[in-house]
């Protein structure tokens, strides 16, 4: 009998992912998918939704069963092999599939989520044409780029769902200001902001400029925490990126959001914040309109 362990770290849930979405693409139920195994369904659901992590015997026969190319076998295994390793590291991976499963994964089960964002927004914050606007500054091809918008926009539903996750949201001035996109798409993402803020699981808060050094200055990360899990950090580089698990680090990072929050406006000031943004930078026709909000 295959032996499945238990494991609740940032690969295993990538690897939960990737095992889900082979399988979906496939158009195969999990039912289905326990008959040409002979494997229970029930375990396999508890391995699709990170439960129980397979070994990689029992990740080969899936795969096997699944039809899955080569390619999908050599990426999904290699996740197998280390499922168990808690810190995660992977440098010179262009778009960082894998790690973006992983994070995608966490999203979905995660009961809080904190991202410091420093010179950009929120990725669960970020509109459609924002995303596109991004990927077509970073010179990405055409299905490349529409990838992206299509895995942002499934990212969203976290927020909006039955039980959307907590999240709060530390920004920038920077990030506000900064023209990443059109005025056009700025505004409408600002817009966004300002509304997503009257969401009661929502908070942003805004660092004005001028506030001096803050441990944000290393650069942007996200934690997360879980119901029935230990907490992890992530943070992504233009090719690199990581997960870290360690204790005394994720107390670190407790101590770095404590530390950027005391320079964080109010929610209800960072809504004005952006209202009057919007009103200089990019559309004084909202000024009036947003301003009485």
């Amino acid at each position: 009998m295959d032996r499945v362990a238990t494991a609740n770290g940032p690969r295993a849930r990538a690897l939960a992912a990737a095992l889900r979405q082979a399988r979906q693409e496939r158009n195969m139920s999990i039912r289905e998918l326990g008959r040409k195994l002979s494997f229970d369904q029930s375990n396999l659901s508890k391995i699709e939704n990170c439960k129980k992590v397979p070994s990689v015997e029992l990740t080969a026969r899936i795969l096997g069963a699944l039809g899955a190319t080569p390619e999908e076998c050599e990426r999904i295994l290699a996740l197998a092999r280390r499922a168990s390793e808690p810190n995660w590291l992977a440098v010179g991976i262009p778009g960082l599939p894998e790690q973006l499963a992983g994070a995608m994964e966490s999203e979905r089960e995660a009961k809080s989520i904190v991202a410091w964002s420093p010179m950009t927004l929120p990725g669960l914050l970020q509109i459609t044409d924002f995303v596109r606007a991004l990927a077509v500054a970073n010179e990405l091809p055409k299905h490349e780029i529409e990838r992206r918008v299509t895995v942002r926009i499934a990212r969203r539903e976290v927020l909006t769902g039955r039980d959307p996750v907590r999240l709060e949201a530390l920004i920038s001035e920077v990030a506000l200001r900064e023209p990443m996109a059109s005025p056009e798409v700025m505004t409408e993402q600002l817009r966004h902001l300002f509304t997503m803020a009257d969401q009661p699981n929502i908070a942003i808060r805004v660092i004005p400029l001028g506030v001096g050094w803050h441990p944000g200055a290393a650069g942007p990360f996200v934690l997360y925490e879980f119901a029935d899990a230990p907490p992890f950090v992530h943070f992504e580089h233009y090719s690199s990126g990581a997960f870290v698990t360690n204790s005394d680090d994720i107390e670190a990072y407790r101590t770095a959001i404590r530390m950027i929050s005391r320079h964080a406006l109010s929610p209800a000031d960072s809504k004005r914040f952006i209202a009057q943004v919007i009103a200089d930078d990019w559309s004084s026709s909202d000024q009036t309109t947003l301003a009485q909000k």
